[in-house]
């Protein structure tokens, strides 16, 4: 092992982690004065007394007059009671009631009468229709407790209750050190091997959304001296310290060795995955936390230790996500003495909640964008089996997983342009997952999606999806409804450099880039091998897979010697050459139920509008046909 590089010093359970954590956070809290039409959001310093109360008079709650109540008594419908001026007061909602008045008569229950007086046939109750003294605010009483987090409606009553001005807590704040020689600012034109930092601008607003005040430092690149007077000037202006970055135990990760020389290392790896590389220490009096630089890792570790920091400092509880039970549609395995943090989708199919797993790599941000939720198994655990039921953490509103629609199977861009469609026409969405045609007939044989995109090419006949499907079909009826005609082909770079004209020109020219297992393309492509006489071995890159044509179009786009098959959309978007080879149909399937649905009715009507029709075909490459009769099976 080289010199420099240093090891794990343990792995702590991440409850044990933020225990230490928690005791080394020795703070001041501070507080501050604020405006109170400005403090929604921010947590009350002390409890808050009520200085008047509301209403401080006796106030009309009517439009009506002012009486007398036990003048009133008399008055029946059978012997109407005329009341003489001075005898009443017209008041409106609002207005002081008069002494000696003591009850208010709606008025719509008086017959004004031409000499000015008026006349009732119901008696008035003593205080009816009058808002009493401290109604609704009495002075002295305790509006607010210490650590209340002020909402809109909480204005109002501060505002009611004499408070123009409250004291809050100073929010605290929490210093952010992005650190790295590859990384470049957002507004730059990143050259090969450079990073945008996004990272920060993440930590800030997660941070601003738990209450803390952001302060997002410059790049700090990976040299131990300057990210040491990093961290102390850091240390002198904020309460908390984020490092990302260089928290693992690679030969340039110098996080744990600048916390060490500088204060003390408590924590340096915790037995989570992702999120596994994460330094704790403390320097100056204040808490170093160093986070790792790949995203997912990044986003979850800093809510697993900075919020718990932000909320003890401001003296509330932390939040708790909300949780839901659902059926598992994939098999999760994960390994014992490690906690596993799992994003998945979660949809609402044939009555129950299904989740679906996301992929687990650490730098896909996208897979915490497009995650409903997370599935959390305990390091007691080796995971769990397809249809066990399973308690989620929600990242997204129940009601918006609900209604939104389960797309499984095939990528493509159609798909893309539907979803908008929906979305604007029902305000939800749909959810799609991009696991291949095979696994989107699975999964809505199972119950598991609304609808999945299907392009599979039969060897034996030629024949499209129907083959496959029928070898699926349960007791419960499927329909396939056609949908598109598309091209695939070679994607190439432009000007078609190797000379690809099919398939046998691969061998030794190309670096191919392949679709996942079960993909209609992959279907495709080991067709045309077979037929040619030649082996997957032949083919360089060949176990390279991707799960998308944008994934395989954009991989092209970065080297002349790249090829991949897929459609010729793809190719159009990222200015590349296209070799064409098959026009292929992509359908789609769905339980019959759901097809006769009004849901699923509205999405035939959706696929069959002229907008979506003409929004598709602009992409080239593209024959809608979804006017086609469907097929039941």
């Amino acid at each position: 092992m080289p010199a420099n590089r240093i090891i794990y010093l343990e792995e702590k359970s991440r409850q044990v982690a933020t225990e230490q954590m928690l005791a080394h956070f020795i703070f001041d809290r501070k507080f501050e004065q604020m405006r109170a039409i400005d403090a929604v959001g921010r947590i009350s310093a002390a409890p808050i007394i009520a200085k008047r109360s509301v209403p401080h008079y006796h106030a009309s709650a009517m439009d009506g007059v002012a009486v007398v109540a036990e003048e009133t008594f008399t008055a029946h419908e059978q012997n109407p009671l005329k009341l003489l001026p001075g005898k009443f007061v017209y008041v409106d909602t609002g207005n002081p009631i008069p002494e000696p008045f003591n009850a208010v008569i709606m008025i719509e229950y008086i017959e004004e009468l031409d000499d000015g007086a008026v006349e009732i046939i119901e008696p008035a109750t003593p205080w009816q229709h009058i808002r009493p003294i401290g109604e609704d605010i009495t002075e002295e009483e305790m509006l607010f407790t210490v650590g209340h987090s002020f909402r809109p409606v909480d204005v109002g009553a501060l505002l009611a209750g004499g408070h123009t001005e409250v004291s809050v807590v100073k929010k605290p704040t929490v210093a952010i050190i992005p650190t790295g020689h590859e990384l470049v600012q957002a507004h730059h034109q990143p050259d090969s091997g450079k990073l945008i930092e996004f990272n920060g601008a993440v930590f800030s607003s997660f941070i601003h959304e738990w209450g803390g005040e952001p302060l997002l430092r410059p790049i700090a690149t990976d040299i131990k001296k300057e990210i040491q007077t990093a961290i102390t000037d850091a240390t002198e202006k904020a309460d908390v310290v984020v490092i990302n970055g260089g928290s693992s135990a690679g030969s340039k990760d110098f996080t744990y060795k600048a916390i060490a020389e500088l204060g003390e290392v408590f924590t340096h790896g915790i037995a989570c995955r992702p999120g596994h590389p994460v330094v704790i220490g403390k320097v100056n009096g204040k808490i170093i936390v160093g986070i790792p630089g790949y995203p997912v890792s990044a986003y979850l570790t800093l809510e697993w230790f900075i919020r718990p920091l932000i909320s003890a400092y401001l003296g509330i509880k932390e939040p708790v996500r909300e949780k839901l039970k659902v059926r598992l549609g994939r098999r999760v395995v994960s390994k014992m003495g490690i906690e596993d943090f799992i994003r998945v989708n979660v949809q609402l199919v044939n009555g129950r909640y299904v989740a679906v797993p996301l992929t687990r790599a650490a730098g896909v941000t996208m897979s915490l964008v497009r995650a409903e939720a997370l599935l959390v198994v305990p390091p007691s655990d080796l995971g769990y089996e397809i249809g066990d039921e399973v308690e989620v953490e929600l990242l997204k509103p129940v009601s918006e997983i609900r209604t939104a629609l389960a797309f499984n199977g095939s990528h493509d861009m159609a798909i893309d342009i539907l979803s908008t469609h929906w979305k604007k026409q029902n305000e939800t969405a749909i959810v799609s997952s991009h696991t291949g045609s095979m696994a989107g007939i699975l999964a809505v044989t199972k119950g598991e999606a609304h609808v999945a995109g299907i392009h599979l090419l039969d060897p034996e006949t030629g024949e499209y999806n129907l083959p496959y499907v029928k070898k699926f079909t349960g007791d419960e009826a499927l329909v396939v409804q056609p949908f598109l005609k598309r091209k695939q082909g070679f994607i190439v770079a432009k000007g078609n450099p190797l000379g690809i004209r099919n398939v046998a020109d691969l061998v030794g020219k190309a670096d191919y880039v392949n679709r996942q297992k079960g993909a209609g393309t992959r279907i495709l492509f080991d067709l045309l091998l077979r037929e040619a006489g030649i082996l997957s071995e032949q083919i360089s890159g060949y176990n390279r897979e991707f799960f998308s044509h944008l994934s395989v179009g954009a991989e092209v786009k970065n080297s002349e010697t790249t090829v991949g098959l897929g459609i010729y959309s793809a190719a159009k978007i990222f200015d590349l050459d296209f070799v064409p080879v098959a026009d292929e149909s992509y359908d789609l399937l769905m339980t019959k139920n759901f097809y006769q649905s009004n849901l699923g009715q509205e999405l035939l009507q959706l696929i069959r509008s002229e907008v979506v029709k003409s929004d598709i075909e602009a992409l080239g490459g593209y024959e809608v046909v979804a006017d086609a009769e469907p097929i039941y099976l």
